[in-house]
């Protein structure tokens, strides 16, 4: 399990990045032959524009870190994961909430934002607090390590959908919950429409837990369990855009 303190930060973002230049050999279509094949998502990726989503002041005025944390049940003492974590808004209130007894890993793919979350970590000595170097298509967690993953305004980036969630699931505990925070908007426009979210998580095997709309979120809050076994890569049913259904679920406007 991560166990990097704050004074330690430094030369654990250091060592990670180091880690992430290293890419196996692949094919000529670039694929590695060690890797399982996953289906393309049929619709269009947003590009990723900037590590910051809005300041933290504005996310402040409404609540929205302690609303999310609230509808996610974190609790002291608990392991959590923040994907995309950027400059670590989320990052750093897990910290608080889950307190000294609790962990929390902050990850994003962007080099840039690592250094400046791990800068942060360490000015304001979060000493439960690791960080991580994440990959596109794989977050590369422990297994069986976190009782919360937040994936807050950055799904919709993930450009393999399919084969990030896959490799995301055993990283849960018995009872562990994955975590959306979106917009709902047309795929490649920065949001997600609510059913082909949960039509790509449940071909995957999450099952929906909790769905709510609020203003405080700047869009949706939804709340994910795996069930049942993981399926095979080639067993995995690509949702279509026209098709996707949301599975039955009783949804609040909180």
């Amino acid at each position: 399990m991560f166990r990097a303190r704050a004074p330690r930060l430094a030369v654990l973002a250091t060592a990670v990045l180091v880690l992430g230049a290293c890419q196996p050999s692949t094919g000529d279509d670039g694929h590695d032959a060690r890797e399982p094949r996953f289906p393309k998502a049929d619709r269009p990726i947003a590009q990723t524009t900037s590590s910051t989503f809005s300041t933290e002041a504005l996310r402040d005025s409404s609540n929205e870190a302690n609303v999310v944390m609230d509808l996610a049940q974190v609790r002291p003492g608990m392991t959590v994961a923040d994907l995309g974590a950027g400059e670590g808004y989320y990052t750093v209130r897990l910290s608080q909430r889950v307190g000294k007894k609790g962990r929390v890993l902050g990850e994003d793919i962007d080099r840039g934002a690592n250094e400046r979350l791990a800068a942060r970590v360490m000015r304001e000595e979060l000493e439960n607090v690791s960080i991580k170097l994440g990959r596109p298509s794989d977050p590369s967690l422990p297994e069986k390590s976190f009782d919360r993953i937040f994936l807050i305004h950055m799904y919709h980036e993930v450009g393999d959908p399919y084969g990030f969630l896959w490799r995301l699931r055993p990283a849960l505990r018995p009872g562990g919950k994955l975590v959306v925070v979106d917009v709902d908007r047309p795929a490649g426009t920065h949001g997600l429409p609510p059913s082909l979210l949960f039509c790509e998580f449940a071909s995957v095997g999450y099952r929906l837990t909790e769905f709510v709309r609020k203003p405080e979120l700047q869009g949706y809050y939804a709340q994910f369990e795996a069930a049942g076994p993981r399926p095979a890569p080639e067993a995995i049913k690509p949702c279509r855009i026209s098709g996707a259904a949301p599975p039955k679920h009783n949804e609040s406007q909180g």
